[in-house]
């Protein structure tokens, strides 16, 4: 007997140091890996607004119409906007940029709600010497971003364009996130901890090259160049950590959004795929776990339409497309550009008018 566990002993520490010497051998392999890499460096400047920097990209020339100011949805690097700044550029000026964690941006201990994400875009746009108005395109998570922007800076806003965003109600409506005390919400939130750990440890480059992506974030319809250059920051554990930082204050988020419900006349332009066909196999995948997919579509294109009740002056457009190749794909992010383009110079057209008929308040006084 005595033989039996000590043979039984022996065999279960060689299978621990066997593991052991596995995990040290994947980690400093995937340190390596992470110290030899190249890191892409940033299309756009970093730009330090109180202890951290933000990343932002801005091109086209100033001039008399609006600027454009892109907010991403959760872990959305700006890159992935590409060609809403390309089809732009020769028009207007546009601003992408990365929030804290995000993209080329670095790391900040500040919290992720939208107030304060809302104020640090307006201190980079004041460092970074852009000037409103502004108008703001936000997507997906984006969208709450922008309403609380605007409520807090209303007159430096003159329109939003809001690309499949997220209506405050969402998580009750759609479920598709769970409530925020429940243990697989906050599991969700710890699975992105961990996963920033193997970012910073180098396991995800690691992974990345042995087996590809964990996070597959290469967009379909943007130009190969993009989705390389997405990579490095992709594996990064500060980019996981951040996105689990956004996802952390999603309810806190939308209910902070949904008390802005109210934006009189600006002009909202919402674009959505919310009517897309959804494969039969897929329906039946989904319906077997309780989800009723199309009943889903249904309420979240209500939702879409609520949106266009934020104003007296709300449009929506349907697009051939899913959550993200409504902008990825060249051929819709031309339609939402020609929007924004019609949109921008009609209301420089009122501004002259209003100039000519009204003299500035400074030359009255």
């Amino acid at each position: 007997m005595r033989i039996i566990m000590s043979t039984i002993i022996k065999f279960l520490k060689w299978i621990g140091l066997s593991i052991g010497l596995l995990l040290v051998i994947i980690i400093v392999t995937g340190l390596i890996f992470r110290l030899f890499s190249s890191t892409p460096q940033p299309p756009g400047e970093l730009v330090d607004i109180g202890g951290f920097k933000l990343h932002i990209n801005s091109t086209g020339e100033k001039n008399k119409l609006p600027t454009l100011v892109i907010e991403g949805g959760n872990g959305m690097a700006s890159e992935y906007y590409h060609w809403l700044s390309e089809e732009l550029k020769d028009h207007m000026r546009v601003v992408r940029y990365d929030r804290a964690g995000i993209g080329y941006s670095d790391v900040s201990n500040t919290s992720r709600d939208p107030e304060t994400i809302a104020h640090e875009l307006h201190a980079l746009l004041e460092q970074a010497g852009e000037s409103p108005p502004y108008i703001l395109a936000g997507h997906s998570l984006g969208g709450p971003y922008v309403r609380v922007f605007t409520e807090l800076y209303p007159d430096e806003v003159v329109a939003l364009f809001l690309l499949d965003t997220t209506h405050p109600d969402r998580a009750e409506r759609i479920k598709s996130i769970p409530s925020k005390s429940s243990l697989k919400f906050k599991s969700m939130v710890w699975m992105y901890d961990f996963q920033s750990v193997l970012g910073d440890l180098g396991i995800l480059m690691l992974y990345d090259k042995l087996m590809g992506p964990i996070l597959h974030r290469e967009m379909e319809g943007l130009p190969d160049e993009i989705n390389r250059n997405t990579v490095a920051f992709l594996n990064n554990g500060k980019y996981v950590r951040a996105i689990g930082k956004e996802l952390e204050q999603y309810h806190t988020t939308l209910e902070r959004a949904g008390r802005v419900n109210d934006f009189g006349s600006l002009p909202i332009r919402v674009f959505t795929n919310a009517l897309r066909k959804i494969p039969d196999d897929a329906y039946n995948k989904y319906l077997n776990r309780g989800i009723d997919l199309r009943e889903q579509q249904g309420e979240s294109m209500k939702m879409q339409k609520e949106l266009t009740e934020l104003s007296t002056n709300g449009k929506i457009t349907m697009l051939d497309g899913d959550h993200l190749t409504i902008f990825t794909k060249k051929e819709n992010a031309t339609i939402i550009c020609k929007s924004i383009i019609q949109l921008s110079e009609e209301l420089q057209s009122d501004l002259s008018k209003q100039n000519t008929v009204n003299p500035s308040k400074k030359i009255i006084e």
